[in-house]
């Protein structure tokens, strides 16, 4: 006979997780999304024509 596992805060913070988890990929789809990007100096060349027309 198998024994009862009590619920802990861990089971609850992993059920959470999963959550959210499942909530984005309906929210944004499939596939790796970013959420920081670094910071892009304005001095770096670019030879798109719409940063060509800004200066």
């Amino acid at each position: 006979m198998k024994k009862k596992r009590k619920k802990t805060t861990l089971d609850a913070l992993k059920a959470m997780r999963k959550g959210n988890r499942e909530a984005e990929m309906e929210l944004l789809g499939p596939g790796f999304h970013s959420h920081d990007r670094t910071h892009k100096s304005k001095k770096t060349y670019t030879r798109k024509q719409k940063h060509k027309n800004s200066i």
